[in-house]
């Protein structure tokens, strides 16, 4: 049996020997060093006898991490006059085993004029934000997209879901009125432990 043959859904890890250019082009998860193509990362080879192209396919997911340009999820804390804390616990789409928390300043908080950060989120409350800027291991993060913005709102009196009908927040249970600046989507979709 030939050695590509044989490393063919083989377990490769980085440096590892695939074959030559003259045998293969280089595809995914690979490169090349003095003509001989090695694996770029820990995975399964794959080679491609027909197209003649050799490539690696990881085996382990890769690690979400809050960066600039990021849509993240999180929750606030430590709200106050002009800014508010949010411990994030997913970046698009991927839940984070750890957590990170990001700064929301008043002033990225909403297009508009907003005069307190208590109109923006409440503490406890789900939201949707863009990581604008890392300044010294701080996340800063922006609202002021109408995709972002509170998710989720609780009642800062009972604790229960606020429902959101025609741009008022009222509480069902203790009747309480609120305000935040809402994400467009406010409400849709599930978020685990909100039922």
């Amino acid at each position: 049996m030939s050695e590509s043959k044989r490393k063919s859904g083989q377990f490769v890890v980085p440096g590892e020997r695939l074959g030559v250019i003259e045998e293969f082009m280089p595809g995914q998860g690979t490169y090349v060093e003095q003509g001989t193509l090695h694996s770029k990362i820990t995975g399964r080879a794959l080679m491609d006898l027909l197209n003649k192209k050799v490539s690696v396919y990881p085996l382990t997911r890769q690690v979400s991490v809050p960066r600039t340009g990021s849509t993240v999820i999180g929750q606030a804390s430590d709200v106050e006059s002009k800014s508010a804390m949010l411990r994030i616990f997913k970046v698009g789409n991927r839940d984070l085993s750890g957590f990170f928390m990001g700064v929301l300043h008043i002033s990225d908080s909403s297009p508009s004029y907003v005069e307190t950060m208590f109109d923006v989120c409440k503490a406890g409350d789900i939201m949707r934000a863009k990581v604008v800027a890392e300044t010294n291991r701080t996340l800063h993060l922006s609202t002021a997209d109408k995709s972002l913005g509170v998710i989720y709102a609780f009642c800062s009196q009972c604790g229960h879901i606020l429902p959101l009908k025609r741009q008022k927040m009222q509480c069902p249970r203790c009747g309480k009125i609120e305000k935040r600046k809402v994400a467009e989507d406010y409400g849709e979709g599930l978020i685990e432990g909100t039922e």
